[in-house]
């Protein structure tokens, strides 16, 4: 019982003192940080210049006046300077970006906000491997995996798994790729806007046998002037680039590999049923190549 009100204490001290630090200025939360650790700011000066007579940059040396100025006023520091401050104070260099309202947690969800145009590779990357992710840790026994059903209904328990820990499995050794809200090569298949997961060991084709076109392979290509995603076929030194037939795009051809690389094949996808936009009136047509 008394362990757990001294956790609900702590918690709740925990709480306010976070509440406390988002009111405060940049430069107030930065000088908490230097007074918890017992420093001055003429040793933070000394300490900078350290860092920066090793890295031969005087951009990330810190004056005492400067180090005043920026916890007194609305300053804004180089990133050098934050970075000499994070080395002093013992704080991630992520966390006092956050002290600036940088929040690199958000970079992944802005992203998925703002589709480029044409496809390329993509990264989902956390700026904070110790941070946890919710994971299944158990399954229901009796869930039908037959039957189509709500992903929620098939886990008994979720559980907090640190995201390092995933990394460190490495299971399929995948890349993964976005296709272009203009690239129409493989729609009705795979539509303008989908992710794709990228099996990057066959890195060459191989003769494989297929009946339909879902069957068919589909490769992850890149070129010159950025990626493609389609049918492919090799022969000799060219490779072509083989669109679906209701895509209304054309065949293309490269020198290979010298124009066009193979990153992999595609062995997944998360798409959207509905489109983005209202279809076009014409049909569509790949960029010109300069």
């Amino acid at each position: 019982m008394l362990l757990s009100v001294a956790a609900d204490q702590a918690t709740k001290s925990h709480s306010e003192s976070g509440q406390r630090c988002h009111l405060m200025r940049p430069g107030e939360q930065l000088r908490e940080l230097r007074n918890r650790l017992g420093v001055t700011t003429r040793e933070v000066e000394e300490f900078s210049r350290t860092i920066a007579e090793d890295r031969q940059n005087e951009e990330f040396y810190i004056s005492n006046a400067w180090l005043t100025q920026l916890e007194n006023k609305n300053s804004i520091p180089s990133i050098y300077k934050l970075y000499s401050l994070s080395v002093i104070y013992r704080t991630k260099f992520n966390d006092l970006l956050g002290v600036f309202g940088i929040d690199l947690g958000a970079t992944s969800r802005y992203q998925l906000a703002l589709p480029l145009q044409n496809t390329h590779l993509t990264s989902f990357e956390t700026p904070d491997p110790e941070k946890s992710i919710t994971f299944p840790v158990r399954f229901d026994k009796s869930f039908n995996l037959e039957s189509t059903s709500l992903i929620s209904r098939m886990v008994e328990v979720w559980g907090e798994i640190p995201i390092a820990l995933i990394q460190k499995l490495d299971v399929r050794h995948c890349q993964y790729g976005y296709i272009g809200v203009e690239d129409f090569s493989m729609y009705p298949l795979l539509r303008p806007g989908s992710f794709v997961q990228i099996d990057s060991h066959p890195s060459r084709m191989e003769a494989s046998e297929w009946r339909t076109e879902f069957d068919r392979p589909i490769y992850f290509v890149e070129l010159r002037d950025g990626y493609s995603c389609s049918w492919c076929e090799v022969r000799g030194s060219q490779i072509t680039l083989i669109p679906h037939p209701l895509s209304g795009c054309t065949i293309r051809q490269f020198a290979y590999p010298s124009e066009a690389e193979i990153v992999g094949q595609v062995t997944g996808v998360a798409m959207r049923l509905v489109p983005l936009a209202a279809e076009p009136d014409e049909l569509p047509r790949l960029p010109k190549r300069s």
